[in-house]
């Protein structure tokens, strides 16, 4: 599902600005995660959510790292290929894991660092088009800040889910309306004053708007609810089957060729995930 969404965003960033590709996300993802949360109601018992002021602190900082994290992997689209951009943007995994070992009482083994330390490889051949010695670090800088704030975006969805003790399907289902309603606002009120225009280009590309609220909506649901059962590092690790996705979309749809460097560096990548997950 990402990984089309990913696709449907990488042909909207063609037309549309930043800001506008990253609204699409949302846009119409809210009524089908209203719907979601409704049926689950229907079939599942549970009682409304006990929301406190640090579950509505969660929420805004997920919601405000995955609207950093979208727009600067938007920006990855324009400087490198589609499977380029999101390989780098997959860096969120081992920045994951780093994260839950320093600041979630997680730590690493060696064979766990090893998968960080391929991963770290990996992007720096993502980043690199030339030969060895002359890196993009603008490439690597966005491609690094894009893992980083979807790092911090499932770290704190994952603490949200967990704070209201409620099935895991129901809490998973709560934290992903609410993240979606809040980025909705935020995003509207800035696109409202900040460049209007861009809510009538999304009004005349209804497809391809609902197709990325769609796709993204459904992706989310796998997201949310997996790490409302496991840790970040499990879940986020083995979300790069998404790579192997993409890398076929970008060959298929978009008629890109991949340089032996590039699929080396994706290649890579999941390898880093896999020594994550065997750790």
């Amino acid at each position: 599902m990402q990984s089309w969404r990913n696709a449907f965003q990488k042909r909207l960033s063609q037309e549309v600005s930043t800001a506008g590709v990253t609204l699409a996300r949302f846009l119409y993802a809210s009524p089908l995660a209203a719907l979601y949360l409704y049926l689950l109601y229907r079939f599942i018992p549970a009682p409304s959510p006990p929301l406190s002021f640090d579950f509505a602190r969660l929420i805004l900082l997920a919601s405000l790292a995955q609207i950093a994290a979208t727009a600067l992997m938007i920006m990855l689209f324009r400087l490198r290929n589609y499977a380029i951009g999101v390989g780098l943007a997959k860096s969120e995994a081992v920045i994951a894991a780093g994260l839950g070992a320093v600041f979630f009482s997680a730590p690493l083994s060696w064979v766990a660092w090893s998968g960080v330390l391929v991963g770290a490889l990996a992007v720096w051949l993502l980043s690199n088009p030339g030969p060895l010695r002359s890196i993009s670090w603008k490439t690597l800088l966005i491609g690094l800040s894009s893992g980083l704030c979807f790092a911090l975006t499932v770290l704190w969805v994952r603490e949200a889910s967990l704070m209201l003790g409620l099935p895991f399907l129901i809490s998973a289902a709560w934290v992903l309306l609410s993240v979606i309603l809040t980025q909705t606002l935020i995003l509207l009120a800035w696109i409202l004053l900040r460049e209007p225009h861009t809510l009538k280009a999304l009004w005349f590309r209804p497809k391809l708007t609902l197709a990325i609220s769609f796709f993204s909506a459904l992706g989310s649901v796998g997201w949310f609810t997996a790490m409302s059962l496991e840790s970040v590092a499990l879940v986020k690790t083995l979300g790069q089957i998404e790579v192997l996705f993409t890398l076929l979309i970008s060959a298929q749809w978009f008629r890109e060729r991949l340089k032996p460097r590039d699929v080396w560096g994706i290649g890579l990548i999941v390898l880093g995930a896999l020594l994550v997950i065997l750790a």
